[in-house]
C-alpha cells in the first residue's frame, strides 16, 4: 500500500514546531559564532563549489519532500497530525527527508562559505531534532497507522543509514 488516509487529525506529535525553530536557531548561531569565534575552513574554490552543490542538494531534497506531501494532500507541519503515511518520492529512501535535507543544507553552507560552525551545529541540530521531534513523530505515526507504519519503518531508515 502506497499511502493510507486517516480522517481524524485531532492528535498531534508535538505541541511546538521544533524542527524549523531548531534549524533557524542553528543557522543564526552558526552566523553569530562565525563572527565571534571563527572556525574557518580552507578557502579552496573546489571546497566552495562542493559546498554549494551539497547545499543545493539539501534544498532540493526539502522541496521534493514538501511537494510529495502536498501532492498527496497531507500535512507538512511538524506540530500537526499526519493525514497520510507517505512512502513515495524521497520517503522511499529516508523516513525524514526534510530533516536530512536540512542537515545537508547546513553542511553545504558551512563548506561553501568556509564556516565550520554550520557543519558542527548542523550535526547538533539533527541530533536535537531526532530527540525532540522525530521520536515523537514516529510514536504518533505508529499509533495512527499501525502495521503499515511498522512495515514501512522496518524497510526504510530513519536518516539514510
Amino acid at each position: 500500500m502506497e499511502v493510507q488516509m486517516i480522517v481524524d487529525n485531532s492528535q498531534s506529535p508535538n505541541s511546538v514546531p521544533w524542527p524549523p525553530l531548531i534549524l533557524a536557531v542553528a543557522m543564526a548561531a552558526s552566523l553569530g559564532l562565525g563572527q565571534l569565534v571563527p572556525l574557518p575552513l580552507p578557502s579552496d574554490l573546489w571546497l566552495q563549489i562542493m559546498g554549494s552543490i551539497v547545499a543545493f542538494v539539501g534544498v532540493a531534497l526539502d522541496l521534493w519532500a514538501i511537494l510529495t506531501m502536498r501532492r498527496l494532500h497531507t500535512n507538512i507541519l511538524p506540530h500537526r497530525a499526519a493525514g497520510r503515511l507517505v512512502t513515495t518520492g524521497p520517503f522511499r529512501f529516508t523516513r525524514n527527508p526534510i530533516y536530512v535535507g536540512n542537515a545537508t543544507l547546513m553542511a553545504g553552507i558551512g563548506f561553501a562559505f568556509g564556516n565550520f560552525w554550520f557543519v558542527l551545529l548542523g550535526v547538533v541540530s539533527a541530533l536535537v531534532v531526532d530527540r525532540l521531534a522525530i521520536r515523537r513523530e514516529e510514536r504518533h505515526l505508529g499509533a495512527r497507522f499501525g502495521q503499515d507504519w511498522l512495515d514501512y519503518a522496518s524497510r526504510v531508515p530513519r536518516w539514510l543509514i
